[in-house]
Formats: C-alpha cells, structure tokens, sequence
C-alpha cells in the first residue's frame, strides 16, 4: 500500500498531512498526485467522499512553493467550483495542508461584499479558488488577470455543467494562456465530460478509480415506504425514537427545506436549512452549528449541500428523492466520507415511483423496503423495478373485440361492403357532379377570355 510520503511531496506537506491523522493516500490521491506532478493535463473520476480535494490540492501546494511570487492581480492557480460552500471547503483544505509555506490563497464567491475581494486580489494571489459568477464579476471590473495562470482546476466539472455554468467557463477559458496545466475533476465521466474535456484540456491522462455513478459500498441503502402527507411526521418520529445524532436531509426545494426546518423545530429538534436564497453568512453560519454539534439536523438542497464535507457524517435522508438519479449518488455521498461507515434513507411515496426505478437503475441493486410501524402507506411501492414494454396492456375481458356500443349484433362483412359501395356510389355522384360544374365554368371562363382569330392574308 502507497505511503503519502513515497508520492514525491514536500518534507512540509508530509507533515501537515501527518498533523491532520492522515498516512495512506485513498486510491484517487495515489493515482493523481503522481500524474498532477509530472505536469500532464488530467482528467480523474472518483465517487463523491473518495478524496478528490486533497488529490488536486496537495500536488498544487507542491508544485507552487518555491515559484516565482505572482504580480499585482495576477494568478498562479486558478480552481474553479460550482458553490459557496465547496469553494469554502477547497480553501479551509488549502489552509490546512498548505501551513507555514508561505503561499497566499483566497476564496471569492457571490453572496459577500465584493469589495474586500478586489482588494485582496491587487497583491497578487498564489491559489484563487473561485465560483463562476463572482470570477466574471471581478473579471469585468478589472479587478483579477488570469493571462500569467500556470494551473486551472475544474472541480465538480458534472454539477457546472449540471448549473448551467457552461457559458461562463467559456468566457474564463478565454482569458488563460494556452500553455498552462489543466486538471479536471468529476463524480462521472458523461459524454457532455468528455465534450468539456475536449475543448479545455491537451491530450489528458484518464484516471476512474471506481465505476461510473456505483455508490460506496459502506454505505447502508434503506427505503421506507410512506404516504407524502405524513414524511414529516416520520422523519420527527426517526429523529426521536431512534435517538439519531447528526443527519443530513434533503430537500427537493428550497421552500421545502425551510418548511421541513420549521416543523423540526416546532417538535423540539434544532434544525436549519441552507440554499441559494440564504445569504452566504447566514448558509456558512449554520454549516458551522452542524459541523460543531449545535444542529441536530440541517436540512439542505442539492446544490447547497455539495459543499459539506463532514467526515463521520453518520446519516443522510432523502425527504424527497431528487428528479435526476446520478444526485441520489452525489447526496449519499455526502455519509461514509473517507472510508467510513454510512447510513442513507429515503422517504418515498407513490408518486416517486418513477424516480425510486431510475436510481436503482443507475445504482445496479434494488434498495430494501423497510415500512415503519404507524407509518404503513396506503399505496404501496413495488418491491422489484417494473419494466415497462411500451405497449398498451391487452383488454382484460376475453381478449374478444368490445361489444357494439348500439347494443345490436355486429353487421357482417357482406353487409359492410354494401355499406361501403352504397357510400361510394353516392360520393361518386358529388365528385361527378361537381367535376362537371367545375368544367362548366372553366368553359365558360374559357369562351370569356378566348380571343377573336385573325383573318388570313
């Protein structure tokens, strides 16, 4: 088993990492660190909890001590991430591991004053870890030069493109070198990834450590069958009976997630919820109370919850399951972080079926079904995926055609084709008739616009 210290990282690296409790690199780390520093363009898959942070952070932090100070508003590593809370997360890493090298790193994003930013940018900055949004705000004012980058990091490559952010990479890609190393990170490798890849890296080196979309295999998969209208209850029933510690539910919508939040609350439960319409004081408040212990449960979207790396997270809940099934995986990721033991459940009525059978399709396993005492749903799931033919089932009587809605006896086929000769006699009849009509006044318009011949010489 590979050492951190036998990748090739610094003495100090060595001994932050040490400090941290950390001496065996998880698989991602041991195939990208070594590729990051042989100065390559890469591009790494790796199932959410799996390292990817340190993979990219540690060969960077390597890479740049000792280099040549960056210029007033100049950048040496720009990563670029989709939210508030991972951009936080990569620069709490950054802090971490990158103790007493004298390096100087910062992290902007929406949501603050813009204002600290460009003044901290004008000095020049070592590691720039920035949200798409903010980066083109600062970019428009001036404010940050990205022509002298040596290293561009794409972290979470899947969701920015899943966010829409596809336009405004385009537009930072525009403003780098073209002799820079680029490294791009991602749960999955989806066409539209390579697509990405191809316009933004050189000849890149391919690193997955685990197949696509599969979910860490510590993790315990449980669905409980319930009726919407009582999840709530459920979920404060879980959370009390149970005698649950931390969790981490997920909501599909942020109006939901406050409502969950409420309702916890009400029953005694120290809850909060964080999305995109908090502001980033009040998401990174509340992450800190989770992260400390002051919240019991803290009730997240997807997008917002991408952000929070809790190591011995021991459960997650899916209040409502997400719409696209690759998120089931991103979410479930969130518990059993680093090896660790996990448990994901999901609250699922009848009307997510639909959603349930495309994740256990994407997942390969069918999640058990656990029903809970009290909380039996009227309309139960089905245990197993139903495959659907794409054809109308057949009628349930006799498999005979349905009876003549008059009542009578059906007519017989002589009789049918009397009907159908009597009918085409008469439209026979209409079209002749008209057909002769129509000639007569074609004649008529004819004799109107006919000319006199001339007489012969």
């Amino acid at each position: 088993m590979t050492a951190f210290n036998e990748l090739g990282l610094n003495a100090k690296l060595i001994q932050n990492i040490t400090a941290k409790g950390y001496d065996t690199p998880s698989p991602i780390q041991a195939k990208a660190i070594p590729q990051v520093l042989s100065g390559c363009d890469l591009m790494a898959a790796a199932q959410t909890g799996t390292g990817k942070t340190a993979a990219f952070t540690l060969p960077v932090l390597h890479m740049l001590k000792g280099g040549a100070r960056p210029g007033p508003k100049d950048v040496s590593c720009l990563i670029l991430t989709p939210t508030r809370e991972l951009a936080a997360q990569i620069a709490d890493g950054i802090r971490g591991y990158g103790a007493g090298l004298k390096l100087h790193s910062q992290m902007v994003c929406g949501g603050v004053n813009i204002r600290p930013q460009i003044r901290h940018l004008a000095r020049g900055t070592d590691i720039l870890v920035a949200t798409p949004g903010r980066l083109l705000d600062l970019l428009g004012q001036g404010a940050v030069r990205l022509d002298h980058v040596r290293m561009w990091v794409l972290d979470e490559a899947d969701r920015m493109l899943d966010m829409g952010f596809i336009p405004a990479m385009r537009r930072i890609h525009a403003e780098l070198p073209k002799k820079r190393q680029t490294l791009m990170f991602s749960a999955t490798f989806s066409r539209e990834i390579e697509s990405l890849a191809g316009e933004f890296l050189h000849q890149p080196q391919k690193i997955q450590v685990t197949p696509a979309n599969t979910t860490v295999s510590r993790i315990d998969q449980t669905v409980y069958p319930v009726d919407k209208t009582r999840k709530t209850d459920l979920l404060k029933h879980l959370v009390t009976s149970e005698r649950w510690g931390q969790v981490l539910v997920f909501s599909r919508t942020k109006h939901g997630a406050d409502k969950i939040s409420r309702k916890l609350c009400k029953a005694g439960i120290s809850s909060d919820s964080i999305h995109g319409d908090k502001t980033q004081g009040s998401r990174t408040r509340s992450l800190k109370q989770f992260k400390d212990g002051r919240l019991q449960v803290l009730v997240a979207t997807d997008i917002a919850a991408r952000g929070i790396d809790i190591q011995q997270l021991p459960r997650v809940v899916n209040f409502d399951l997400p719409h696209v099934a690759e998120d089931y995986v991103h979410r479930i990721g969130r518990t059993g972080r680093a090896g660790e033991a996990g448990i994901a459940l999901s609250l699922v009525s009848a009307d997510e079926v639909s959603q349930l059978q495309k994740i256990e399709r994407l997942i390969k396993k069918s999640i058990p079904r656990e029903e809970i005492e009290g909380f039996e749903p009227e309309h139960r799931l089905p245990t197993k995926p139903v495959k659907s033919s794409g054809k109308r089932p057949p009628n349930k009587t006799s498999g005979k055609r349905p009876p003549n809605k008059t009542g009578g006896k059906r007519p017989s086929n002589k009789a049918k084709a009397g009907a159908k000769k009597h009918r085409g006699s008469h439209a026979d009849k209409r079209q002749g008739g008209q057909s002769a009509k129509q000639g007569g006044q074609a004649a008529n318009r004819g004799g109107r616009n006919r000319k006199p011949a001339r007489a012969s010489a």
